[in-house]
């Protein structure tokens, strides 16, 4: 009998673990951040070149500057006009807002860099796994997002223009829908 009411007792419990831990997902992607827009999400640098600092203001030092626009990165905080970003390879810092666009961008399957010569995402005529391939794109590669539906993103890269799979890409949360 005492074995019984301890295994009710641990399945209750993992049942309100679960539970608790679906709501705080829940509520960490509801997230809105000072600005009024949600906290994390994914911008792109908008700056040729834009100075990654240790804090949140040009009185900070500069860890790290990039030279490229259009690079993902990942909004995690705000603090009055500077936002703690995160890129691909999850380096993290603060950036003045003016330097963000809200175009979407994504790299390709950054974690697969280096992994060997033959290893690409395939972009499709389709949004459907058994399409047309229409390019291979190196890991590392970065793409414009047009619009993604949860499984596959409306992408351009090198002006050759179709779909990929949104699990092939950092710049879209898993699932994520938009245009």
């Amino acid at each position: 009998m005492r074995h019984l009411v301890l295994r009710l007792s641990l399945a209750a419990l993992v049942g309100l673990l679960v539970s608790v831990a679906g709501v705080q997902f829940a509520h960490a992607q509801a997230a809105k951040g000072p600005s009024g827009l949600p906290l994390p999400r994914f911008v792109s640098l908008k700056a040729k070149s834009v100075n990654l600092r240790v804090g949140p203001s040009v009185d900070y030092a500069v860890a790290w500057r990039y030279l490229k626009s259009g690079v993902p990165v990942e909004i995690i905080q705000e603090y009055d006009n500077w936002r703690r970003i995160r890129d691909a390879d999850g380096t993290e810092g603060w950036v003045n807002q003016a330097l963000l666009s809200g175009e979407r961008t994504a790299v390709t399957a950054p974690w697969m860099r280096g992994k060997g010569e033959g290893i690409f995402v395939n972009m499709r005529r389709e949004a459907m796994p058994n399409s047309t391939v229409i390019a291979k794109i190196q890991p590392g590669v970065v793409i414009k997002v047009g619009e993604c539906n949860g499984d596959w993103c409306r992408a351009e890269a090198d002006g050759t223009a179709g779909w990929v799979s949104q699990n092939e890409i950092w710049g879209a949360y898993p699932g994520e829908a938009f245009k």
